[in-house]
């Protein structure tokens, strides 16, 4: 299953396959830090607001989609956010990885990171800095990227398919 996260409520692409969809449907609480999805409800978050099985839902996917806005070579808020609160996608025990302490895997799964992000004139240290964050949360959740695109628009996206 490919997992997409975008921060776009209306959401219309091209998808191959067999996909779950989180965007912007409600309000999402920030995660606060209280480690619960790893000791008191393992793999799912205990803040309840429909974003809590996020964790969960990339422990059956293949890969990991975010079609989001560019912030300064980063992901949107929401974006962000619920990559925030999938944490519990990971195990609390660390394992070293590439010679840096990472949190081992907790799922048998290896997930693959794509990201198409979009914005008015991405300049090219936007680009690099996306690409590097690309790599660090693949490294962090012990899988690997697949793709970083950019387009100037909405509109751009629309000949995607996912």
């Amino acid at each position: 299953m490919k997992l997409i996260i975008t921060d776009i409520e209306d959401f219309h692409v091209q998808i191959d396959g067999e996909y779950k969809i989180i965007k912007p449907h409600a309000h999402i609480q920030h995660c606060i830090g209280c480690f619960g999805c790893w000791v008191k409800t393992p793999g799912k978050c205990i803040i309840r607001d429909g974003f809590e099985n996020t964790g969960i839902l990339m422990s059956q996917s293949i890969e990991m989609i975010f079609v989001s806005q560019c912030y300064y070579g980063s992901v949107s808020p929401f974006v962000k956010m619920v990559q925030d609160r999938a944490i519990s996608y990971i195990h609390p025990d660390f394992v070293i990885r590439e010679g840096e302490m990472h949190h081992k895997r907790r799922y048998q799964n290896v997930i693959t990171l794509s990201a198409y992000l979009y914005g008015d004139k991405i300049s090219d240290a936007e680009k690099e800095t996306a690409r590097s964050l690309m790599k660090a949360n693949a490294l962090n959740y012990d899988g690997k990227v697949k793709n970083v695109s950019f387009y100037n628009s909405l509109k751009e996206l629309e000949d995607i398919v996912l």
